[in-house]
């Protein structure tokens, strides 16, 4: 498959709207389904908004925000494009339903990947008659904004697809990993899930408040982990000896410490006192205004370690 210049967004919410804001700016044109009412202003205030950032990391320069046509029936969104970028809702009844109304209507090369975080692929799959040239492609949030891309394919899957996806990807400046086999929330979402849950529990049991523990990551161990992941970073972390001699020294510790780690259950009262925390965290900072100041920090790291990461 040769470069890809026509692209379908299906699904225009949160994410099938970040999505939409930089396939524009990596060049392409881009169809946008979207059944909901005022969907087609929402998608275009937000890549008016998404703009700046995406110039400001350089990911404009070929881009035309004008090159979006918004459709309300996905039967004429995917007509000629070469690479459909799924978003709806993640319940299998509307996935399975959209796929039978567009899978006669796709060309014979194009390429379908689901955003979906929560959902199996063999699940999706059922949805198709021929599902070979369909595959996981779950972001991370905001899809503009965070280079990762997970892919996931399995026997059902036609050979190189998956080469197809990440060159694609590639072309509109993502990071790919490969999911070798299906799990439960693929890998990022699970590694999260492992954090936020000894988070959570830290809270509950009185070792520190919510502001504390979110301080504890921002200004620890999450810098390093923007720069390397817990792998590298430990085979870094006992000098010539590498990762087998850090497994040597720290084994009895690192045992103890996962044999003292909390379950945690996010019961009503449990959310409430959370929510709490990041309010007092926040100190008056509405949702728009933190959110800003996230996708700041970000765009500001990305700019800073790009120049490394091109070289490595």
């Amino acid at each position: 498959m040769t470069n890809i210049n026509q692209v379908a967004v299906l699904g225009a919410g949160v994410i099938g709207a970040s999505w939409t804001s930089l396939f524009l700016a990596a060049g392409l044109r881009v169809n946008v389904y979207d059944p909901a009412d005022h969907a087609e202003q929402s998608v275009r205030d937000y890549v008016e908004r998404a703009w700046p950032t995406l110039e400001a990391l350089g990911m404009t320069a070929k881009g035309d925000a004008e090159q979006l046509a918004f459709f309300d029936d996905p039967t004429k969104a995917v007509v000629g494009v070469q690479f459909v970028q799924e978003s709806v809702p993640e319940r299998l009844p509307i996935k399975h339903q959209l796929y039978q109304q567009i899978e006669d209507l796709l060309e014979p090369e194009a390429l379908v990947a689901s955003s979906a975080s929560g959902l199996m692929l063999s699940e999706m799959q059922q949805g198709w008659r021929n599902p070979s040239r369909f595959l996981l492609g779950h972001p991370f949030n905001p899809p503009h904004l965070i280079p990762l891309v997970e892919l996931l394919t399995n026997d059902k899957t036609q050979d190189g697809v998956i080469e197809q996806a990440e060159a694609f990807y590639k072309q509109v400046g993502k990071v790919t990993i490969r999911v070798k086999r299906e799990v439960t929330a693929h890998v990022a979402n699970r590694l999260q899930a492992a954090l936020w849950r000894e988070a959570i529990y830290l809270v509950e049991s009185g070792v520190a408040s919510v502001e504390d523990v979110d301080k504890a990551i921002w200004a620890g161990p999450g810098l390093r982990w923007a720069a390397m992941g817990p792998h590298m970073l430990f085979h870094l972390g006992a000098g010539e000896g590498g990762l087998r001699e850090f497994c040597n020294r720290y084994r009895d510790s690192f045992h103890r410490w996962w044999d003292d780690m909390g379950d945690a259950e996010l019961t009503p009262e449990l959310a409430d006192s959370l929510a709490t925390g990041v309010e007092d965290e926040a100190d008056g900072r509405d949702v728009q205004t933190a959110s800003a100041e996230r996708d700041d920090l970000i765009v500001a790291m990305l700019k800073a370690t790009q120049p490394i990461r091109n070289r490595i």
